[in-house]
């Protein structure tokens, strides 16, 4: 499993984007953006799962990252 962190650009999408994934059994959890990441609204989606699972994700998605122990690689960005 990889751990991934999404970044939004409103606290709606963070929501909408954790209880999507919560329905398919990915546990997900909204935190605040680590300080080494931007977002437009201040929240992210943290989570675990095989793959990104894009199509998850809220259309107002601002960027998908995965996190190796506080090392932040983009995966994508919308």
């Amino acid at each position: 499993m990889t751990r991934y962190i999404a970044t939004f650009h409103t606290h709606l999408a963070a929501l909408r984007s954790s209880r999507s994934l919560s329905g398919r059994g990915i546990a997900a959890q909204m935190t605040p953006v680590p300080r080494k990441l931007s977002s437009s609204c201040g929240t992210c989606v943290r989570y675990e799962a095989e793959t990104p699972e894009l199509s998850l994700l809220d259309r107002d998605t601002e960027a998908v990252y995965t996190d190796e122990g506080g090392k932040y690689t983009l995966i994508q960005q919308f």
